[in-house]
């Protein structure tokens, strides 16, 4: 079946983005790994179900990226629609340009690399990217003279893989925050014009908070965006390249009730400091905090998530006012639920590393204090029903082994405190950027410790969150179980040959080098 008139602009992503996860979005982190101790299908089934669709092949939720790209340009004026992978073979044969977004096109980013290097296996995020490339219906279409253009938080990744660029016909990368620029990009394609090969927007030149279109459709888990930017500065993060900007109250609420009028009822708010909405700085304000949750409250949804938060403003704005505990007892008397689980980034537990590298981490406090400020975040999380899903990054510029050696320490002394801890390898990108380094790497021989310490920390923790976090979907719950179960008999059989592990670090055995597709 097709519409008429025809789609001009298909927006879409591969199988590991275009899914719900079961409703839960943490569930999605297992895309940026290969399948490991079970079949392929069954891995893929956990963590990238297939949505909904409707007889066009329309899903009923979308990635919210996506979801904003379709949105400026039905705002413009222009036929465009998200379209399942499955699906697009009925849009294709007329539509004009196929336009392509992704966290992770390739596998360059952590955690993808670090699972990739050790167990020497493609990334399901990257297989299945490759196949949507290499599917008949994109192929036929580049064939006639369609346009591809490709955007998304990975769009630098495409500097890399300039021979996939040119075999694959991509017309336009986008590298930025895309929403006024894919306009532009959508009429010079109506016309007929020269599309340009690459387009960084600036920081100078992203959208206003008034360019920024409100979704049309259903978004992933019910995330919607409530700022953009980070005022931290952390030397190999981009994010802190772009300006800070507050999403105003009633365009949350407006985005929260596009998704319920698609039966998602929950809000999943996405920043990358929610504790930092309507601040001055980097010490949250409890008046525009609270009245943000407040309205989200008042659209009766079933649940409230926070994607992101920094362990500097938790410590700092229960310190100054509790308003941690405020913020969560109005989330547990509005809505009935009993913890939230949260992402948020330890990096090292080093303060001289800390110091150099993310000075504004840490701040109001002083790099100096960072270990203890984290060991204070966790228990104010734990104290409150916050469940933090942590990372740790290895590999980092001017690392030194009394710097893994605080990493350790700080690891055991989060022990007790509900958490996972992952371990990443460092992406040059922000200032830091190099692309040596990027797509070449080796786990060293002193990084196992570390990821070993990690290891044990989550499988502690992992089968209660697991139990807590799943309790209404069995199927999932069961199958997650298993997998605990087959990486805690992996882990023992592991422990008796540490030491070999090790010496083949050394021998340079985990290197990293992307394969060729």
């Amino acid at each position: 079946m097709s519409i008429d008139p025809p789609i001009d602009f298909v927006i879409t992503v591969d199988r590991t983005l275009m899914t719900d996860h079961h409703g839960k979005e943490f569930i999605g982190f297992m895309t940026t790994a290969p399948a490991v101790g079970m079949p392929e299908k069954l891995w893929m089934w956990i963590c990238a179900p297939k949505p909904k669709v409707d007889e066009l092949g329309r899903p009923i939720v979308a990635p919210y990226g996506l979801r904003k790209v379709e949105a400026a340009l039905k705002r413009a004026g222009f036929r465009a629609e998200i379209i399942d992978p499955d699906h697009l073979d009925k849009h294709l044969p007329r539509a004009k340009a196929l336009m392509i977004g992704h966290h992770d096109f390739f596998a360059f980013c952590a955690p993808s690399n670090v699972w990739w290097a050790i167990t020497k296996r493609e990334p399901v995020n990257r297989k299945h990217f490759i196949k949507l490339m290499n599917s008949e219906p994109v192929r036929a279409f580049k064939r006639r003279g369609g346009k591809i253009v490709i955007g998304g938080p990975a769009a630098w990744q495409w500097l890399h893989v300039e021979d996939l660029w040119d075999s694959w016909g991509v017309d336009t990368v986008i590298d930025g925050e895309a929403e006024k620029v894919i306009v532009d990009i959508a009429q010079r394609i109506i016309d007929g014009e020269p599309l340009p090969r690459y387009v960084y927007v600036a920081p100078h030149e992203v959208p206003s908070v008034e360019e920024i279109p409100t979704i049309v459709g259903a978004s992933v888990n019910g995330l919607v965006e409530i700022m953009r930017g980070c005022p931290r500065g952390c030397r190999f993060c981009s994010v802190t390249l772009r300006p800070l900007r507050y999403i105003p109250i009633d365009m949350v609420v407006s985005e929260i009730e596009v998704n319920k009028k698609f039966g998602i009822n929950h809000a999943l708010l996405h920043s990358e400091d929610v504790l930092l909405y309507g601040s001055y700085g980097v010490v949250p304000r409890e008046e525009p905090l609270l009245k943000l949750h407040e309205a989200i409250i008042s659209t009766r949804v079933e649940t409230i998530g926070w994607a992101h938060v920094s362990l500097a403003a938790v410590v700092a704005g229960q310190r100054e006012s509790k308003i941690v505990s405020k913020v969560m007892d109005l989330i547990k008397s509005g809505t009935g639920q009993k913890f939230i689980g949260v992402q948020t980034g330890i990096e090292t537990g080093s303060p001289r590393l800390a110091k150099i590298i993310m000075p504004g981490k840490s701040a109001p406090f002083p790099a100096e204090s960072w270990p203890d400020i984290v060991e204070e975040a966790f228990a104010i999380m734990a104290d409150n029903d916050i469940v933090p899903a942590a990372t740790i990054i290895l590999n980092l510029p001017e690392e030194k082994q009394e710097d893994l050696d605080a990493t350790v320490r700080l690891i055991e002394r989060l022990r007790d405190y509900p958490s996972l801890i992952v371990p990443m390898y460092f992406v040059p990108m922000g200032v830091l950027k190099d692309k040596r380094a990027l797509l070449n790497f080796s786990i060293k021989p002193e990084h196992v410790e570390v990821m070993w310490m990690c290891l044990e920390h989550s499988l502690k923790w992992a089968p209660e969150l697991a139990r807590k976090y799943l309790a209404e979907n069995p199927f999932v719950r069961f199958a997650i179980r298993l997998f605990l179960r087959f990486v805690e008999w992996k882990k023992r059989s592991l422990e008796r040959r540490v030491r070999e592990i090790i010496e083949e670090a050394r021998r340079g055995k985990y290197t990293h080098k992307p394969v060729e597709v």
